[in-house]
C-alpha cells in the first residue's frame, strides 16, 4: 500500500464515522451531544449520516483505485472545510462539536499531504 493509500483510508474512516448515526437518535446524541427534540430533526440528521456513509465509502474505494482519487479528495476537502468555513462563523458550539471540527482539521491536512503527493506522482 502506497502512503496516498494510507492517508486516503484514513481520511475514508473519517467520514464513514458518522454512518452510526443511522442507528438512531441515541448515537446521534452520543455523538454529537446534543438533544434532538424531534422526528423530523433525527430524520435529516440520520439522512447527514447516510451522506456522509456515501462520502466516506467513495474515499475508501477511491483510495484504491487511483482514477478516482482526485475526485474523491475534492469531495472531502469540500466537506470538512465547508464545516470548519461554518463552524468558526456559527458561534458558540459543544465540545463534541469542537472535537468533530478538529477531526476534520486532521482530515484536511491528511488530505494536503495526498494532494501533495499525488502531484508530484503526476
Amino acid at each position: 500500500m502506497n502512503v496516498i493509500t494510507i492517508l486516503l483510508v484514513l481520511v475514508g474512516l473519517i467520514n464513514l464515522a458518522p454512518i452510526l448515526g443511522l442507528l438512531g437518535a441515541a448515537k446521534l446524541n452520543d455523538a454529537y451531544a446534543i438533544k434532538l427534540v424531534s422526528n423530523d430533526l433525527i430524520l435529516l440528521m440520520r439522512h447527514r449520516a447516510l451522506l456522509f456513509g456515501i462520502l466516506g465509502g467513495f474515499i475508501l474505494y477511491a483510495a484504491f483505485e487511483p482514477k478516482y482519487q482526485s475526485a474523491a479528495m475534492l469531495m472531502a476537502l469540500i466537506s470538512m472545510a465547508g464545516f470548519l468555513v461554518l463552524m468558526l462563523g456559527g458561534g458558540e458550539y459543544n465540545a463534541a462539536l469542537k472535537k468533530v471540527m478538529l477531526i476534520d482539521i486532521v482530515g484536511i491536512v491528511l488530505l494536503g499531504i495526498a494532494a501533495i503527493l499525488k502531484f508530484k506522482a503526476a
